[in-house]
């Protein structure tokens, strides 16, 4: 059935193997691997999680539930909700925290369960998303963590570049060692993982600008998309084209470029820019906005290109192809459309080389 992604899983172990080996290579020893990206589609997680590396992360909860027969620790990479925290001790090993009250919350309901729970207790050093702000005082929050006895606080990390755009340099980073060597100084600690960021700190490895202190990454779209995420630069030895979606065609005719009418706003309530590029062989494919932004598609024949859509229909000029009714036509994705396809119920998802 169609439209579907295909995935490559040997291309894709490929990548994760690859990915961990260049870790190591620059004292990253542990590894949160982000499989948001799948959307909890377990055939693809079960094999990911039979590689070496720390923690299986997820940003949704109701995905680590998917995951509890996976024999590999949990990471909750979205700060918990007040209303999760029951579910997030029952499912994640660990999760990523800002607030202490949360923290305590956490606390509350692990020792109900009687467990311990890890935190990576997070700082925002410019990206502004989540995390205690670097220049505030945080030594009167780690002395109340550390005195609860169900949370264990197993590190510090910092997230940049996915709200802000901020680029992980040496000098930024080196901010985040600064906090752990204060950290350990005044409460005489030993702080497990230095959580580096996430896919857009691997351009910083050719030149091994990662400060040493840190051991830590969580990173997915290095893996699945074989590409850091600071300058989306394809790295050596990964694959880039690990998924593809396929979509048939419904409809071919031949017609104007450009609509006959007043123009008023589309089914998105938005006013068409269309060009008139006089009369085109125009094509429809079954999959449209509703699945993906159309924009994050690439038909990986040169010959044809997108002219638009709406819901259900994507629109194709095939003026300059041979394809006709019924044809299959192929696309690469960046990782905001994987992302958006992965989550839709209507696109079918096939593993191929496994």
């Amino acid at each position: 059935m169609y439209p579907r992604i295909e995935i490559d899983m040997k291309k894709l172990l490929h990548n994760v193997e690859e990915v961990i080996k260049l870790c190591k290579a620059n004292h990253i020893t542990s590894s949160i691997v982000v499989v948001k990206v799948l959307a909890g589609f377990l055939p693809v997680v079960i094999e990911i999680a039979k590689c070496d590396f720390t923690y299986l992360g997820d940003s949704r909860l109701d995905n680590l539930i998917k995951y509890k027969n996976i024999n590999k620790k949990k990471a909750l990479l979205r700060l918990p909700a007040f209303s999760e925290v029951t579910k997030v001790i029952e499912f994640a090993d660990l999760s990523l925290n800002s607030e202490l009250d949360t923290i305590i919350l956490l606390n509350e309901a692990a020792a109900k369960k009687n467990k311990i729970h890890e935190i990576l207790l997070m700082f925002d050093l410019g990206d502004l998303r989540e995390g205690i702000f670097y220049q505030d005082d945080y030594l009167p929050i780690i002395e109340k963590i550390l005195a609860m006895k169900s949370i264990k606080l197993v590190g510090i990390g910092t997230n940049l570049t996915c709200y802000g755009g901020i680029i992980p340099t040496n000098k930024n980073l080196n901010l985040l060692v600064d906090i752990k060597n204060r950290i350990e100084a005044h409460f005489k600690i030993k702080l497990e993982i230095i959580s580096g960021g996430n896919s857009s700190s691997f351009h910083l490895m050719a030149s091994h600008q990662i400060p040493e202190e840190i051991n830590n990454l969580r990173y997915g779209e290095v893996i699945f998309m074989g590409r850091e995420t600071a300058y989306g630069n394809i790295l050596p030895n990964l694959h880039p084209d690990v998924f593809k979606l396929q979509a048939q065609i419904i409809e071919v005719k031949t017609k104007p470029s450009y609509p006959i009418g007043e123009i008023g706003l589309n089914s998105f309530g938005e006013e068409p820019v269309i060009l008139d590029k006089g009369i085109m062989k125009r094509g429809i494919l079954a999959i449209g906005k509703q699945d993906v932004i159309l924009e994050n598609l690439t038909p990986r024949d040169k010959n044809i290109s997108i002219i638009g859509g709406s819901s259900d229909h994507l629109l194709v000029d095939l003026t300059k192809s041979n394809f006709t009714l019924g044809d299959i036509l192929e696309f690469d994705l960046n990782y905001p459309a994987l992302l958006y396809l992965m989550n839709s119920n209507y696109v079918e998802k096939m593993i191929i080389n496994k």
